[in-house]
């Protein structure tokens, strides 16, 4: 098999006129494709997917970005070269681990942590036909994932994992609010607390997402837009078997204890991962007299992606897919779906036709 000299990628470029607010340009090119050294591989892309941090890059609203880099830190598809001899690893289908600097200790990276795609650590990123990747940064892809499902699963699924199962220690029988349902994080993590066997609760500013949580197994949710959202809540929880939450997962930040106080178990978790709503989040003597606890919760380790993966292959979960584009021409409608925010689920570009497809 006669390897490929050049790629294209999507990288990130300066524009060239003032915009206000900014938004830097994402252009295709064509570039060499590096020669394999031991301990890597060659990964003919299948699929990779959107998150926020493209968008947020391109506003300049995230650290240490490098103009000229390769965007995006999701990414699945084949093995089809290795640097090191005879390699198993050839023909198998894989994605990409998201970050680097956080293997296995269980509180926070062990070094200098980093996300794929937009900057100089790691200095390569997602969104390319070929991917020359480190062999100990693949994770085999479960064998019920197509590419797209696979792709739209790493960062998410880490994030996702990390706040509910580590952070959160959601269990079965307990009540669990997601906050935001609809983008890639949240859904995972409804997903990974239903399959867990806890009763999932949602909250969104769009009925149609509350509905199709509702369909994909969510209790019941709420419409965070209506000041009276947590009574209404209150009144879903009172037809349970429980009448007070355990665990919330978080990714609005702001006065989410002060919503949740009177339905959240004394000793119950706030895990917080993002802040969409405010920078800022109030915790009271009110909260500390009721034994609450409040953490922050951002991706996770190698390690926990890979148990996070296995979960996600012994109960056959597939990550929610929203929309699927074809070919990396097409990512300036990816970046305009994120910016509308009308997504339910992750945002998906197939690059290539998998060698093989798997057994369903």
């Amino acid at each position: 098999m006669s390897l490929p000299a050049t790629t294209k990628a999507l990288v990130l470029q300066k524009s060239p006129t003032p915009k206000k607010p900014a938004y830097d340009d994402v252009v295709l090119v064509d570039r060499p494709v590096p020669e394999l050294k031991t301990g890597e591989l060659l990964v003919k892309t299948g699929a990779v997917a959107f998150n926020h941090r493209e968008v947020w890059i391109r506003k300049r609203m995230y650290p240490g970005v490098v103009f000229g880099s390769v965007l995006g830190a999701d990414g699945a598809g084949t093995v089809i070269a290795s640097g090191t001899k005879d390699d198993p690893l050839v023909n198998k289908r894989v994605f990409l681990t998201p970050s680097r600097g956080w293997d296995n200790d269980p509180v926070a990276p062990e070094s200098i942590f980093g996300i794929l795609g937009g900057g100089a650590n790691p200095p390569i990123g997602t969104f390319s036909e070929y991917i020359v990747v480190e062999r100990d940064q693949v994770i085999a892809t479960p064998s019920h994932l197509n590419d797209v499902q696979a792709a739209a699963w790493p960062l998410g699924g880490v994030t996702a994992w990390r706040a509910a199962m580590v952070n959160g220690e959601v269990q079965p029988g307990q009540n669990v609010l997601i906050t935001g349902i609809g983008g890639g994080v949240a859904l995972i993590a409804m997903q990974l607390c239903i399959a867990k066997g806890a009763s999932v609760y949602v909250t969104s500013g769009s009925p149609e997402k509350i509905q199709r949580a509702v369909q994909a197994g969510a209790k019941g949710g709420v419409n965070y837009k209506d000041q009276e959202w947590p009574a209404q809540l209150a009144s879903l929880l009172k037809k349970s078997i429980r009448s007070q939450l355990d665990v919330v997962v978080d990714s609005g930040g702001g006065d989410v204890l002060g919503k949740v106080s009177r339905v959240l178990k004394p000793g119950g978790r706030v895990v917080c991962y993002g802040m969409t709503a405010s920078t800022t989040i109030t915790f009271t003597m009110r909260d500390v007299l009721k034994n609450q606890k409040l953490l922050g919760s951002t991706m996770g380790s190698r390690r926990d992606l890979i148990e996070a993966t296995n979960f996600l292959a012994q109960h056959r979960i597939v990550p929610l897919v929203s929309h699927v584009l074809d070919g990396l021409e097409s990512a300036e409608e990816g970046f305009e779906i994120l910016k509308r925010g009308d997504q339910f689920g992750k945002v998906v570009i197939k690059v290539h036709e998998p060698q093989s497809r798997p057994k369903l």
